[in-house]
């Protein structure tokens, strides 16, 4: 590391914190001048592409996850936190995977699992854009699974 002073190359390590569970504060001391700085240490992680219905690939963006769970949660009780935790649980599900490719299906699935259990209007919403519902008939066909479920759940 060198140092933003006098680029020295040794310093040493004075103070390390844990910002995330990807990233590390150090505060560090040149060995020559004395005077101290902060470096951050990310780590690296291996992009991850999606490939789309159509055959298309493009990088991992959690962004777009982020953008369908706000809409679907518009006029809901759920907070922007819990969006954001859904998001960085996805993220950290498809990183433990250690794959390079992921297909979009898969992150839908994983994306309604997780709604589900949050708001299931904003379910209903994210699945009928997602598994874009040909008829009244399928979209029924959804809403009598999720009250079988709640059902089941009430009686265990």
């Amino acid at each position: 590391m060198l140092c933003p002073y006098c680029e020295c190359k040794e310093s040493k390590v004075l103070d390390s914190r844990h910002i995330d569970s990807t990233s590390i504060r150090r505060r560090r001391e040149c060995e020559k001048c004395k005077k101290r700085f902060t470096t951050y240490e990310k780590i690296e992680m291996v992009p991850v592409m999606v490939i789309k219905k159509d055959g298309r690939r493009e990088a991992f963006d959690r962004d777009k996850i982020k953008f369908g769970l706000i809409r679907s949660c518009e006029k809901r009780p759920v907070s922007i936190s819990t969006i954001d935790q859904l998001v960085d649980s996805i993220e950290s599900e498809i990183n433990k995977m250690y794959i390079d490719e992921i297909e979009s299906t898969r992150i839908g699935e994983m994306v309604m699992e997780r709604l589900k259990e949050v708001d299931e209007v904003a379910y209903v919403r994210f699945a009928s854009v997602y598994r874009q519902f040909k008829d009244l008939n399928t979209f029924v066909n959804e809403l009598e699974s999720i009250l079988s479920e709640k059902d089941k759940k009430e009686e265990e």
